[in-house]
């Protein structure tokens, strides 16, 4: 096939680049490097399969040449507001790229003729009242709160491509991400995992907020695309959930990464920070994906970690 990827540059978007090259597909990457990094496909430099494109998918896209699939990965994706390629530091392009974005990509799938997949999120369940989180719930978001920019753009997006397979006809897919981790994460993105980590290579006390027994759900980046590749080539046209359903809480989290680090510093717990929408707790019911797809995660936390912390760790050194 040959695959246009929006957010290429993008965390989940490079390795999504790798893992259909690897399949001997051709892909055309497309990013505007607001968040995404060039260095995330320095490495594609000279290879004939790939080629790539500097554009907003905010605005009119066009691709010389015949598709054959479109992945939509591009968003701005951290919740920190200290972080200058937040969503919340980047709301309108945020919104723009969850609904503007979704309907010129859909529109190039439906020129093509070619198969779609969103790239959506556990976000839309907002602050759920249903635990573990299956398909079918339809959430507990607040439309105008810290995260709506990116949980609404989402749902949208969503809306949007369902109403393009209905009444266009277009081949779409949609995967709702759960909590990943892994290389080529951005250390300062204020996420936890980065986050823990950067603390630990200094050897800083690890910041805990509030009692630390709010939980999430850590997938490896390797099967979380391994999971959306089964979704692109199967012929199922609902959500369907991607993660990893072991379920930990945050406090146990930062001593799993001091202990795997050596880090001597220990942790500190601050007043919680959280806001009124920010999910307490976090973890997919994956059996939508275990039976459509014949996939469930396989890389196991403490494995995971240790290829997280040798990446940064690398990048540290030759920083």
């Amino acid at each position: 096939m040959r695959v246009l990827i929006t957010g290429a540059a993008g965390f989940l978007g490079s390795h999504l680049c790798d893992l259909l090259l690897s399949k001997g597909h051709s892909v055309v990457g497309m990013d505007n490097f607001i968040t995404g990094s060039p260095d995330n496909l320095a490495h594609l430099a000279g290879n004939e399969n790939f080629s790539f494109i500097k554009h907003d998918v905010s605005e009119y896209i066009f691709v010389p040449g015949k598709l054959d699939a479109v992945l939509h990965f591009a968003s701005p994706a951290s919740p920190n507001p200290a972080y200058p390629f937040s969503y919340p530091s980047l709301p309108i392009q945020t919104m723009k790229a969850g609904a503007l974005g979704t309907h010129n990509t859909l529109g190039v799938a439906k020129a093509n003729n070619a198969r779609f997949l969103l790239a959506s999120t556990s976000e839309i369940y907002g602050d759920p009242e249903v635990h573990p989180q299956k398909e079918t719930y339809w959430g507990h978001a607040d439309p105008i709160g810290f995260r709506s920019v990116y949980d609404e753009a989402k749902r949208f997006a969503e809306a949007m491509t369902m109403a393009y397979h209905r009444f266009h006809g277009v081949d779409t897919r949609i995967v709702r991400i759960f909590n990943t981790y892994g290389p080529r994460m951005r250390i300062d993105d204020g996420r936890v995992v980065p986050n823990f980590i950067d603390q630990a290579m200094k050897h800083e006390p690890l910041t805990v907020y509030g009692d630390g027994l709010q939980t999430r759900s850590f997938c490896y980046v390797n099967d979380l695309i391994e999971g959306i590749y089964r979704l692109l080539m199967s012929n199922e046209h609902y959500p369907v959930n991607i993660g990893n359903p072991a379920e930990i809480s945050i406090l146990e989290f930062a001593k799993r990464i001091n202990e795997l680090t050596g880090n001597p510093a220990g942790i500190i717990y601050k007043a919680d920070k959280r806001l009124g929408d920010d999910p307490q707790r976090r973890q997919p019911e994956i059996t939508r994906a275990r039976e459509i797809l014949q996939w469930e995660p396989k890389v196991k936390l403490e494995e995971g970690l240790r290829a997280t912390i040798e990446y940064f760790q690398t990048r540290q050194t030759l920083e």
